[in-house]
């Protein structure tokens, strides 16, 4: 079972660098993948305590324009991968996650670079057999690419026990046992982060409301979800159903509201 194991969370490495890097159907966010990481190792409630604290802590990272960030999606893979096997403690399994994930996120930045620059190269010899009329073989080099994307992540898990094992023996309780109180703190920040972009001035009594249920009558977050949901129809058909208006300034010209207008 668990040569099995190990070998679907190499599948699933595999894939996800090739699902960014195009495909989309999976989507290498960890929320996605330590879902499925969670599937795979039978302990979905962890896979996902895990997968939220990194999915937090991506938030707001982006690689626009081609730029390398840390792969938070390995992080996860491997963060739940390790956590699993070694604890049956939430707790310290998400301790032993960041431990093991945040060093292999940031190492995912350097093969990421390495990727691309070999992928130039796989490039120019597809051009090179293209402008010589190889189009058979150009569509072999071609393959070369997500080869060099896919082993770029399956690699660091097929060979990094050693690493992994060396970084958990390499680290103090102490630092460990802080790992566990930023892991409580992150969902804080995140949360922090995402109202900074929302319009929480003019929606402040839905989010009073969310906050009321869910920490007095400690109501699960799929009900939360619900009721959410419906307050956003509401709101939605009401504002539908309400006639266009629309107002003008001194100069005759049109103003719009906006919801992000704080």
């Amino acid at each position: 079972m668990e040569i099995l194991q190990a070998i679907l969370i190499i599948a699933l490495s595999f894939w996800m660098v090739l699902d960014q890097q195009g495909f989309v159907v999976v989507t290498w966010f960890p929320s996605i993948v330590g879902l499925i990481a969670g599937i795979i190792m039978g302990d979905i409630g962890t896979a996902m305590v895990i997968a939220g604290t990194f999915q937090l802590m991506s938030l707001g990272v982006a690689n626009i324009g081609g730029s390398s960030v840390p792969n938070y999606g390995l992080a996860t893979v491997i963060g739940v991968y390790v956590a699993i096997r070694t604890t049956h403690d939430l707790e310290h399994a998400k301790a032993v996650a960041l431990a093991v994930g945040v060093p292999v996120g940031m190492l995912g930045i350097q093969l990421d670079v390495i990727a691309k620059i070999l992928c130039t190269s796989v490039t120019h010899a597809a051009q090179k057999a293209m402008n010589a009329g190889k189009y058979a073989k150009m569509n072999r080099i071609l393959w070369i690419g997500p080869l060099i994307f896919g082993l770029s992540t399956a690699l660091f898990i097929i060979f990094g026990d050693k690493i992994v094992k060396l970084i958990l023996e390499a680290l103090p309780v102490w630092f460990i046992n802080g790992l566990t109180i930023a892991g409580g703190l992150l969902p804080i920040v995140g949360i922090a982060l995402l109202m900074q972009f929302m319009p929480v001035k003019k929606y402040l009594t839905f989010l009073i409301i969310g906050f009321v249920v869910s920490a007095y009558p400690n109501m699960p977050i799929l009900e939360i979800s619900l009721l959410g949901f419906a307050f956003a129809y509401h709101f939605f058909t009401t504002k539908m159903n309400e006639p266009t208006a629309t107002a003008t300034n001194g100069a005759g010209q049109v103003e719009e509201g906006d919801d992000f207008d704080e």
